[in-house]
């Protein structure tokens, strides 16, 4: 599973970061950024989910492995 997120819809709210700051990370401009290459590790699941649920904008999606 990885996190990927459309920066172009992203408003700075910084949900995904207060509830994922181990996969999110944030802008001088409190702009979110994806943290490596956002590959959620194990057992971060949950977090990732949440992160996406809890965007307004719904910048953020959940790319599964095929």
């Amino acid at each position: 599973m990885r996190v990927a997120l459309d920066s172009s819809v992203c408003q700075a709210h910084g949900r995904c970061y207060d509830l994922a700051a181990d996969l999110f990370d944030c802008d001088d401009l409190g702009y979110a950024l994806v943290i490596g290459t956002g590959e959620v590790p194990g057992g971060r699941e949950a977090a990732a989910r949440l992160a996406v649920a809890s965007c307004p904008e719904r910048a953020i999606s959940i790319e599964e492995h095929a």
